[in-house]
C-alpha cells in the first residue's frame, strides 16, 4: 500500500510540474489575476479551513466586530493565494527581480554586514508573516554569511525536492529539523546565518507555554535552547508587505548574548516581538494552521 501511494504521489508530481513552471513564468499582472481566481475557488467554493481561520482570528482579536473579522479573513485568503503563487515564482525568477520585490532595509544590510565582518555566526528568528520565502531569497543574495534554513521535509519526495530547489536557488543550504544541532556544530567555525521559523505548533509536553494573541500557546524551545548553547546572537527578522507583490525585510538584534539569559526568557522575547508585528499586519500571518489545537497541561 505504501509503495502504491508513493507511486501515485510521483505521478501526481510529474503531471503537476509543467503547470507549476508555466505559472512561475507568468508576468506578475497575470500571476495576480490568476491569484484572484484561486481566491474565489479557495474561499467561496472549497472553503479551505475557513472555520479554523475564523476561530483563530476571533480568539486572537476578541475586541474586533464580526464585520472586522470577516474582512480580515478575506484579506488573509487573498494573501494566502498570493503567497502560494509568489513562492512558485521562485522557480524561474531572476536575482534582479527578487531583489526588487523582496528588499532588505539599509539597516538590515548593515547589521548582517557587521556580523559577517566579525565572522560571527548568528541565528535569525522569523515567523510565518509576509513572504518569508522571498525575504529568504533576498537575504541569500545579499548576505555575505552562509545562509542555512531549518526545515521539515515533505512526505512526498518529489515535492520535497521541488521545495529544496526553491529554497536553495540563491545559495541557501537546508538543515532538516532533526539534524539541527549536529549540523550547526559541524559548521560552528563558519560565518553563517541560520534561520529558525519560531511560530510552528510545538508538542504540549515539551513546549514553553505563554499567552500569545490572547490564547494559551505552546512555543518551541529549540531556538532558545540552541542559541543559549552556542551563544549565537539572535537577530529578529520582520517581513513587511508594502503593497501587493512587494516586501521589505527589517531586522534587529534581539539578544546579543543568549547564554546570559534563560531559555524561557529568550523564548518569551522572540514570541512577544512576533506578536507585536502580527498585530500591525494581521492579514499576512498564516492563520490557517491549527496552532491552538493543544491545551495547556494542568500541573
Amino acid at each position: 500500500m505504501k509503495y502504491k501511494f508513493s507511486t501515485l504521489s510521483a505521478i501526481a508530481y510529474y503531471l503537476a510540474l509543467p503547470f507549476l513552471y508555466l505559472i512561475s513564468l507568468l508576468p506578475f499582472p497575470l500571476m495576480y489575476l490568476l491569484s484572484n481566481g484561486v481566491y474565489v475557488l479557495l474561499y467561496y467554493v472549497i472553503g479551505y479551513r475557513k472555520k479554523v481561520v475564523w476561530t483563530n482570528l476571533k480568539n486572537s482579536f476578541p475586541n474586533k466586530s464580526e464585520q472586522e473579522i470577516k474582512r480580515l479573513q478575506k484579506d488573509f485568503y487573498h494573501y494566502l493565494c498570493d503567497l502560494f503563487l509568489e513562492t512558485l515564482k521562485l522557480l524561474t525568477v531572476s536575482k534582479e527581480t527578487i531583489w526588487k520585490h523582496g528588499q532588505l532595509t539599509t539597516e538590515t544590510m548593515d547589521l548582517l554586514a557587521k556580523y559577517a565582518a566579525q565572522n560571527k555566526p548568528i541565528i535569525i528568528a522569523i515567523g510565518h508573516l509576509g513572504n518569508w520565502e522571498w525575504a529568504g531569497a533576498a537575504c541569500s543574495i545579499a548576505n555575505k554569511q552562509q545562509p542555512y534554513i531549518i526545515y521539515h521535509p515533505l512526505r512526498n519526495k518529489q515535492f520535497d525536492g521541488l521545495v529544496r530547489r526553491i529554497r536553495t536557488k540563491f545559495g541557501a543550504k537546508l538543515i532538516t529539523k532533526k539534524d539541527t544541532i549536529r549540523e550547526m556544530l559541524a559548521h560552528k567555525g563558519e560565518s553563517s546565518a541560520t534561520v529558525f521559523v519560531t511560530d510552528q505548533t510545538a508538542a504540549p509536553e515539551s513546549a514553553y507555554w505563554t499567552t500569545f494573541l490572547n490564547q494559551d500557546t505552546p512555543v518551541f524551545r529549540g531556538t532558545a535552547k540552541i542559541a543559549q548553547k552556542l551563544n549565537y546572537p539572535i537577530v529578529y527578522a520582520h517581513i513587511e508587505r508594502v503593497k501587493r507583490g512587494y516586501y521589505i525585510m527589517h531586522t534587529e538584534t534581539l539578544i546579543e548574548e543568549p547564554a546570559k539569559l534563560s531559555e524561557d526568557e529568550i523564548t518569551e522575547m522572540h514570541t512577544r516581538r512576533l506578536e507585536k508585528d502580527i498585530i500591525v499586519q494581521p492579514e499576512i500571518w498564516l492563520w490557517s494552521h491549527r496552532r491552538w489545537k493543544h491545551k495547556r497541561p494542568v500541573n
